[in-house]
């Protein structure tokens, strides 16, 4: 065959090669798309409070098998109401920058489709937990999606400015799923934990609200910082933030933790307050994204703190 002839074989083959690339990336960008729905990042804040609130429960490391169980559980339950939160919330998404590229906006995924898949990782994520860990992590799981669709997504995020406050309870949730998931029971640990997230999450969230404000008012939902000025948001912001910190303190004789947890408590905590109070001399969108960017650090940090100090104390 001459050289003339060869490309003749390759544009034979372009075609095929062509219909199964455009399928893969059409699959792939499926895949996708059902991840999206899932908010990914969003879970990834919940996992860091679950294993080192398993690992206080334990006081040392627990079982392996029953860290991924309860984790791939959780995950499921989280994935799935945030899939829920999507459906319910496609039309006014549509109207904000900042979620107009998720999947139910854009139609990579039809509504029906998207509901039926947040379902069925509700189903599946009660049937995992309630099978491999037990019934008590599973219904805490449960009670958890069903608080974030029904009281937050549904009820509050449309009516009030304390949307994000109490439907912030839905993110608590977690550790007192990891603990149960060792312990099949509560305690006054666990209940600190739940109140450590719940006064983090308004800072946290309102934070990232000064940014995109705007977005907010023109969907019509009365986030605070959309209703209210940034010095007033900024201000109840730095009162969360000091009760947080307290928290954070009382938990250390509480959970009998050692130094490097108070000390990483004491000034993680200081720094987040101090960021809510620059804020509020200097209430401007950087430095709120700031704060917002500081306030992931700090949960992963705080938490991370936690499961060392109860490592190293346990001889691990």
């Amino acid at each position: 065959m001459s050289v003339g002839s060869r490309p003749l074989v390759p544009s034979r083959l372009g075609p095929l090669g062509s219909v199964h690339g455009g399928r893969t990336r059409a699959a792939r960008t499926t895949v996708g798309a059902y991840i999206a729905l899932t908010k990914p990042r969003i879970i990834e804040l919940l996992l860091i409070t679950t294993v080192p609130t398993m690992i206080l429960a334990e006081d040392g490391m627990p079982p392996l098998w029953l860290m991924v169980a309860t984790v791939v559980g959780g995950t499921l339950a989280a994935g799935g109401a945030n899939a829920i939160n999507m459906y319910v919330d496609r039309d006014i998404d549509k109207l904000m920058r900042r979620t107009q590229s998720r999947p139910l906006v854009t139609g990579r995924i039809r509504p029906r489709d998207a509901l039926i898949f947040a379902i069925a990782l509700e189903v599946a994520a009660f049937v995992m937990l309630a099978v491999t860990v037990n019934l008590l992590s599973a219904v805490l799981a449960l009670s958890a999606a069903l608080f974030y669709v029904f009281i937050y997504t549904l009820w509050l995020k449309r009516t009030s400015t304390q949307n994000i406050v109490i439907g912030g309870a839905a993110g608590a949730v977690p550790v007192l799923v990891g603990w149960a998931a060792v312990q099949n029971s509560l305690a006054l640990e666990p209940l600190i934990l739940f109140g450590v997230i719940f006064f983090w999450t308004p800072p946290h969230f309102w934070a990232l609200a000064i940014r995109h404000a705007d977005d907010y008012r023109a969907a019509g939902v009365p986030m605070l910082p959309a209703v209210a000025t940034p010095e007033v948001t900024s201000k109840k912001m730095t009162g969360y933030t000091a009760v947080l910190w307290t928290l954070t303190l009382v938990l250390w004789p509480v959970a009998g933790l050692g130094w490097l947890y108070g000390i990483s408590a004491f000034v993680l905590g200081l720094l987040f307050l101090l960021g809510c109070v620059r804020l509020h001399r200097d209430p401007t969108p950087q430095r709120s994204m700031r704060v917002f960017a500081y306030s992931i650090s700090y949960v992963t940090l705080l938490f991370a703190a936690m499961a060392a100090d109860v490592l190293i104390q346990s001889g691990f």
